[in-house]
């Protein structure tokens, strides 16, 4: 059933979720990236990435996944390499 025309629509945008939230979603999204292996913690605008990951592309995708939220000004890449 469409809604009236004076309805106002509901938009939920990355920009109206918690820092947090963002960094989640953005991690979520990445193909590139097995978040069950990843955690973060996020500090007015620094995210700290940990965890394993099993190559270096990986640890970049991470990375980039990140770089153009709106609210991070500092990544510390501290995500490890392992094959095993």
């Amino acid at each position: 059933m469409p809604l009236p025309m004076n309805a106002e629509k509901l938009e939920i945008t990355m920009i109206d979720m918690p820092l947090d939230d963002r960094v989640l979603t953005a991690l979520e999204r990445n193909p590139h990236v097995r978040k069950r292996n990843l955690r973060f913690e996020t500090d007015q605008g620094r995210v700290i990435l940990r965890g394993v990951v099993g190559t270096y592309y990986q640890k970049q995708m991470a990375q980039e996944a990140l770089r153009h939220i709106d609210g991070i000004h500092e990544i510390a890449n501290e995500l490890e390499v392992s094959w095993v």
